[in-house]
């Protein structure tokens, strides 16, 4: 499949959010600058990853990340991510690592690092 092609079929899967679930979003981002006292650089990560969280699921986001990391994200989000994405969002197969786990699977072996898995942080064309 060629570039465009890829990019067309990515586009047409990726997340798209309603109204009120951006309004959603909005409210839990400024709630969270608004409360938010630290370093700047994990105010940015937990927004990034509430960006993200949608398009991949939650299941990817525990495989990417360390529980630690997790729960410093939700508590600056105030939000707890199991509850809010889904398990697997529409893009869940471009995450590489998530793939493996699954075609390993035991993905809870793979996520406490049990299973090691090269390149489980990159996300794939």
């Amino acid at each position: 499949m060629n570039k465009i092609s890829k990019y067309n079929e990515n586009l047409k899967k990726a997340l798209s959010r309603s109204l009120d679930q951006s309004a959603e979003l909005e409210k839990i981002e400024r709630e969270a600058l608004a409360n938010f006292k630290g370093q700047l650089t994990d105010l940015e990560a937990a927004l990034g990853v509430l960006r993200i969280g949608g398009h991949l699921g939650w299941k990817p986001l525990v495989l990417i990340h360390n529980k630690r990391t997790l729960r410093k994200y939700e508590e600056i989000l105030n939000i707890n991510f199991k509850e809010f994405f889904p398990e697997e969002g529409p893009s869940w197969d471009r995450s590489y690592g998530y793939i493996i786990a699954k075609k390993l699977g035991n993905f809870w072996k793979a996520v406490s690092g049990e299973i090691k898995i090269d390149r489980k942080k990159e996300i794939d064309s």
